[in-house]
């Protein structure tokens, strides 16, 4: 077995492990921090939004151009007096956006290109897009997403309960805000391919959270008929049993889409493949991050605020203090829990309370002169 698979196993019997729910402020503070980087970001340097969006009018030239990219531009921002984006395809054409145009103008655009680019008119073909258009995709998009969230919540409040429901919709959130943030600070253009990308990775986020969120349920049952465990030490156990799978499905997930991203964008200059796999990159890497570091500690801070969770934490803690203040070292507070029924939640991974041999927990003797 692989070093990561061993770290995987280990993790998972509870041998190891982190604490995420101890340092959860920590991640709070450094999600707020990004949060609010990408709000700035947006507010200052806004979206670039593609035609699509904002209507215009999009001009193919003929193959094999000798005009170079940015020659191009500076004749199409002459010719219509707005910023315009020009890509050179892999067969030598040229493709034109020119945005927030009004479609009449189009022709007028499309003779002064042919003059500067010196070829016959009749060889430029014009997709136009008008603004009504546009405005109809950006609401289906917004009515898209709506619709994604209010299901979300729906579910995962049937499926498991509404703290859940409710962390899972902060770290959708979370995802979302930042994902556009990167695209404003970076200032790709947005198309209807990002929002596809957007939907897509927001259900890759759910399903890396409901993984632990299931995992949580199951450890979670029955939890106040013993004192071993406050329920932040079980949230905590989920995510380390289920880290090793998360990393790996993201790792596998972000390979293709860095090469859509960097390969295919970046090396060999296809530009249309950035909106959609920057959103899935981005998405990704955020959605990894809050279902483990913003979702289930959201949910054990909140449900410790119930009465029931309250008290068990209350008794957990003072059977813990007595036994440390009968001399007992870390082994020890564990032996002192070895009548707890087998059923009861699982072991608390971290450097505390840490079980010190498998063969404890189970009624038996530890070794432990009495």
């Amino acid at each position: 077995m692989s070093k990561l698979g061993n770290l995987g196993a280990r993790l998972h019997r509870g041998e190891i492990g982190y604490d995420f729910v101890k340092n959860r402020k920590i991640w709070y503070g450094l999600s707020i921090l990004i949060t609010i980087t990408a709000i700035v970001g947006l507010a200052v340097r806004g979206l670039n939004m593609g035609i699509e969006f904002q209507g215009g009018a999009v001009f193919n030239t003929p193959k094999n151009m000798s005009v170079s990219v940015s020659q191009a531009e500076e004749y199409a921002e002459t010719a219509s007096g707005h910023d315009a984006i020009v890509q050179k395809l892999g067969d030598g054409s040229l493709r034109i956006q020119v945005a927030g145009i009004e479609t009449d103008k189009a022709n007028q655009i499309k003779a002064q290109l042919s003059d500067d680019l010196k070829v016959d008119a009749e060889q430029i073909n014009a997709e136009l897009v008008g603004p009504s258009w546009g405005e109809q995709i950006a609401n289906k998009a917004w009515q898209g997403l709506g619709i994604f969230l209010f299901l979300v919540v729906i579910y995962l409040a049937i499926a498991f309960e509404w703290r859940m429901a409710l962390a899972a919709f902060v770290a959708l959130i979370h995802d979302i805000t930042i994902t556009v943030g990167i695209y404003a600070l970076v200032g790709f253009e947005v198309t209807p391919g990002t929002v596809i990308g957007l939907l897509t990775i927001l259900g890759y986020s759910l399903y890396d959270t409901v993984v632990v969120f299931d995992s949580l349920k199951e450890q979670t049952k029955d939890l106040t008929k013993q004192t071993r465990w406050t329920y932040s030490d079980v949230a905590n156990r989920s995510i380390n049993s289920t880290l090793v799978r998360s990393i790996n499905t993201t790792v596998v997930a972000l390979l293709p889409v860095a090469g859509l991203l960097f390969i295919g964008g970046g090396v060999l200059g296809a530009g249309m493949l950035n909106d959609i796999s920057l959103s899935l990159f981005v998405g990704l890497a955020a959605g990894a991050y809050s279902s483990i570091f913003i979702a289930t500690p959201l949910v054990a801070d909140l449900k410790e605020r119930e009465p029931a969770m309250k008290a068990l934490k209350k008794r957990v803690l003072a059977k813990r203090a007595q036994s440390a203040a009968q001399g007992g070292t870390e082994t020890d507070v564990e032996e002192t829990y070895a009548d707890e029924p087998e059923d009861a939640a699982p072991a608390v991974v971290g450097p505390r309370n840490q079980p010190a041999s498998r063969s404890r927990g189970r009624g038996r003797p530890s070794g432990k002169r009495r």
